[in-house]
């Protein structure tokens, strides 16, 4: 199976993107907050419970996927590159899907803040994300992990099958051709 991670800071647009990269490929999208929203519904995100059922969820989900006959998946994710233990979920998450880390289409998007402050205001997110809808909160959120963590490569992605786009000014669909070419991929 093709598995492309999206990853970037928050509101770069990885869940719009995965849109329209699901729509010209055929894969099928799962973007973070599919999870993040489910369990939101029953525990907050400091509660001891909320991440580690997260990712229980959706290494269940990925181990059921390796089963079927999905031509490809994309998956999209906040990865703070200083923290180790953002690299290891992608590494279990890939192993529950079944495939090598080392085959997986890296996409790494990135976007200016103001261009990213005005996209976590957009109509979809807040629809498909009922957790940034507190939009005084999702600012902070975005805001502190800029300032805490690395949330873009400097040219030292420790995976080689990678592309960095800048879409600040490119939109979901001219994005995603860019990475459909990049990667050879096909409907």
């Amino acid at each position: 199976m093709d598995v492309v991670v999206i990853f970037g800071p928050p509101a770069v647009g990885k869940m719009t993107v995965g849109m329209a990269l699901a729509e010209s490929t055929g894969y099928r999208l799962m973007h973070n907050h599919m999870t993040l929203e489910l369990v939101h519904n029953f525990f907050e995100f400091d509660d001891p419970e909320f991440w580690p059922l997260v990712r229980e969820i959706r290494e269940k989900l990925f181990s059921a996927i390796k089963d079927s006959n999905l031509p490809g998946l994309i998956y999209t994710f906040v990865w703070a590159l200083d923290r180790d233990r953002d690299r290891e979920s992608i590494e279990n998450y890939c192993s529950a899907i079944g495939v090598s880390i080392n085959d997986v289409k890296f996409v790494e998007l990135t976007a200016d803040q103001d261009t990213r402050l005005l996209r976590n205001k957009t109509e979809l997110r807040l629809a498909e994300k009922k957790s940034k809808n507190d939009l005084e909160k999702s600012e902070a959120n975005l805001l502190d992990f800029d300032q805490k963590h690395q949330m873009n490569t400097e040219n030292d992605f420790i995976f080689s099958n990678h592309l960095k786009i800048d879409n600040t000014n490119l939109s979901p669909q001219q994005t995603a051709q860019r990475i459909v070419r990049h990667f050879g991929i096909s409907k």
